[in-house]
């Protein structure tokens, strides 16, 4: 029996988008500190605006999906907080 990969389970619309921006290379975490920074490659913006009009999860609307979407990359930074420069 062929068992479908499952993605992890969310609870907001955020950490959808969150993941989805992951998923797609767009964002990454920092290993040392867990703050999540822009990849600022536009593809993978791109890749993850596609999921976020292809891959809806129930209830989001394409726009409310889209808003998300740009609404984390619009609070994500390209450095971690605590990472000297």
């Amino acid at each position: 029996m062929l068992m479908k990969e499952r993605r992890p389970a969310f609870r907001t619309t955020r950490g959808w988008a969150i993941l989805a921006l992951k998923e797609a290379g767009a964002i990454q975490e920092c290993e040392e500190h867990g703050w999540m920074r822009d990849r600022t490659d536009p593809h993978a913006r791109e890749r993850a605006l596609e999921v976020a009009r292809l891959d809806l999860p129930s209830g989001i609307s394409p726009e409310g999906a889209r808003a998300a979407i740009l609404e984390v990359l619009g609070s994500v930074g390209d450095t971690c907080h605590e990472c000297p420069e």
